[in-house]
């Protein structure tokens, strides 16, 4: 798939026909799963549920919100020094004089992306407690859906109360949660979920939390790393050994989804809707945002969990790989072997 076409396939699903304004409607058929047998209380997925359990935190009381954020103030010269090189290269679309309002830009558009994945996951993994047919992972998934929520709140707040700018949800991840929330199989969402956006969101926040420019953000990062670590970790003990028993047919249908999430979570990460409120040049900020050495070393970090856990449940295929080393998401010698 070419960058135009996974921007047509978001851009298709972007606007959905009869749904109200700033919502998005999904009409899902799925199975709802019942299971009588609560013997099995000492598998690797209790042990996480029991670990979801000491590991709860409040977004209220254990976040410091007094700091004062003053969006668009300058930047301080540690921050400065960190992110020179993206400001100085010659292919940036960003004037010097407009560096400190994109910065501010790029950290709202970041946490605002970091919101509606939040609220992704909290439906998706609601919907896992149905689906799911053992209870483990049934009263896991409970749990994570709690953590979603307190992600979702404190988010919201800091967006809310903090920074007081917005930013729709990117093409390209609406477009994905569409698909999850519309498909029947509980090992899509699982994938689309807990592999591609958990995986991408942990290692954004890790990289968020000492880039950002004030301590609630960096706090707030930093705790939801916590918890997106134990929701990848479900995933895989939930995934484990599942593809080694299915069919070649229906590992190619799982191919086929991989290829084109990883495709439209690569969009995710070209900053068009940033270029487009600054009004900047959108054509060059998007190749900027592809080719800068930062910005590629930036999507390597992303991208490299999702190696991880693809090779961990048996889906990291000769497509897949290409495909990531295409978009110049992961290094070759992470690859190799």
């Amino acid at each position: 798939m070419t960058d135009r076409e996974a921007e047509n396939r978001a851009d298709e699903l972007f606007t959905l026909e009869g749904a109200a304004p700033g919502l998005l409607e999904v009409d899902a058929h799925i199975r709802a799963i019942m299971n009588w047998d609560y013997t099995a209380t000492t598998s690797r997925l209790w042990g996480l549920y029991e670990k979801s359990k000491v590991s709860q935190w409040n977004a209220t009381t254990d976040i410091d919100w007094s700091y004062d954020v003053r969006f668009g103030a300058p930047l301080d010269e540690e921050f400065g020094k960190a992110v020179a090189p993206f400001a100085a290269s010659p292919e940036s679309p960003v004037p010097r004089e407009l560096w400190d309002a994109f910065r501010w830009e790029y950290q709202a558009w970041m946490v605002n992306q970091f919101l509606h994945g939040e609220q992704g996951a909290l439906l998706t993994t609601a919907r896992l407690v149905e689906t799911v047919p053992d209870m483990a992972s049934k009263v896991y998934a409970a749990a994570q859906v709690a953590d979603e929520a307190r992600h979702v709140e404190a988010y919201a707040r800091y967006i809310d109360e903090k920074l007081g700018v917005t930013y729709p949800i990117n093409r390209g991840l609406k477009a994905l949660l569409r698909d999850l929330l519309g498909d029947p199989r509980w090992d899509i969402v699982y994938l689309g979920m807990q592999v591609i956006v958990e995986g991408l969101a942990l290692a954004a926040t890790r990289v968020a939390s000492a880039g950002f420019g004030d301590p609630i953000i960096t706090s707030i990062t930093k705790m939801i790393a916590r918890d997106e670590a134990r929701h990848i970790s479900f995933g895989v003990i939930a995934l484990n050994g599942l593809y080694e028993e299915m069919s070649t047919a229906e590992r190619v249908e799982r191919e086929q989804f991989l290829l084109e999430a990883i495709h439209l979570m690569s969009q995710r990460f070209l900053l068009r809707e940033v270029w487009e409120k600054m009004d900047l040049d959108v054509d060059q900020g998007v190749r900027f945002a592809r080719t800068d050495p930062m910005m590629v070393g930036f999507r390597q970090l992303l991208f490299r969990k999702i190696i991880q856990v693809l090779r961990q449940i048996d889906l990291l295929s000769p497509k897949i790989r290409d495909l990531l080393l295409d978009e110049a998401l992961a290094r070759p010698e992470y690859l190799a072997g």
